[in-house]
């Protein structure tokens, strides 16, 4: 169901921290004209941590309005608690979102296998959409191995894993074991193009959808015998998403971005602040350097 190009869409507030509706339909049409093959909402870039019932009803309605079943929507629906999970997996699957993805219980930091496959279990019996696996332990604390992996596949329908370890040696494993079973998107940028040439079926990433349609491409250029080309793009990859990144608080910077090559994305809601006039510039200065804001004025013209 979820292959390709899945941008994580960031969630656009204003500067009073209110969500804006229409640039967010806006932003789901911007990605779609660059080649998205689906949509994922809530997410990490979608600030999911600062998003209130209403505010996931109305980003989910919003969004399977504006993609009018061109491509599958996918939405994060994971809490520490699984009665918060089911009320907003409840909330999305109202809206007629495609799947749910769901990772272990954050804040709690550990978990015995009977705990992790009963989560799922009983979100899956409250709410039965297909499910997308969220593995990041950044946010977690907790690394989803290939038997916990395959614990949770023998229990729900989960029709897609996004992985976002970091570790090129647990990925490997990952694609060994379960490439031919579902579908494998990578999260950071530079595993996108090693990943699909290991057999990953697609990306939910950050940094990606800055470079406009050059994203759609990712996929063939992964599948490609390495080239120029394939050095070129993944040493651009990774060049953002080491700024991204590594400037100020998460998603200050990928939304400072969009907006820099012409996205509606506004500012993140607080406690997270926009960034600072130099942060801002050094963003800039990686975008410039690596040929998107030069693409994005040309696209524009």
């Amino acid at each position: 169901l979820f292959e390709g190009n899945v941008p994580a869409l960031v969630t656009p507030f204003n500067e009073a921290g209110e969500l804006m509706t229409d640039s967010l339909a806006a932003l789901v049409e911007w990605h779609l004209e660059r080649g998205a093959d689906g949509i994922c909402l809530a997410g990490d870039n979608g600030e999911a941590w600062a998003l209130t019932h209403d505010d996931r009803k109305r980003i989910a309605e919003t969004a399977v309005k504006a993609v009018k079943k061109q491509v599958p929507v996918l939405m994060g629906a994971s809490y520490p608690v699984p009665r918060q999970t089911i009320d907003a997996a409840e909330i999305a699957a109202k809206a007629g979102v495609d799947a749910l993805m769901i990772g272990p219980q954050s804040y709690v930091l550990k978990t015995s296998l009977k705990e992790l496959t009963d989560r799922f279990i009983t979100v899956h019996k409250a709410v039965p959409l297909p499910i997308v696996v969220y593995n990041s332990p950044r946010r977690t604390q907790i690394n989803l191995e290939p038997d916990m992996l395959a614990a949770i596949c023998d229990v729900v329908p989960v029709i897609g894993l996004k992985e976002a370890s970091r570790d090129i040696f647990h990925l490997t494993e990952i694609l060994a074991r379960f490439s031919e079973r579902l579908a494998v998107l990578i999260g950071p940028c530079p595993f996108i193009l090693p990943g699909v040439a290991l057999g990953a079926r697609g990306f939910v990433a950050s940094g990606p959808e800055l470079f406009g349609r050059e994203a759609a491409g990712l996929m063939a250029l992964g599948r490609a015998k390495p080239s120029e080309e394939h050095k070129r793009v993944h040493l651009a990859l990774t060049r953002v998403y080491a700024a991204l990144m590594g400037t100020a608080t998460w998603p200050a910077a990928l939304k400072a971005g969009l907006n820099m090559v012409g996205a509606t994305a506004g500012v993140p809601r607080p406690p997270v602040q926009p960034l600072s006039a130099p942060d801002a510039e050094k963003i800039r200065r990686v975008l410039e350097d690596v040929g998107i804001l030069s693409q994005a004025r040309r696209a524009g013209e």
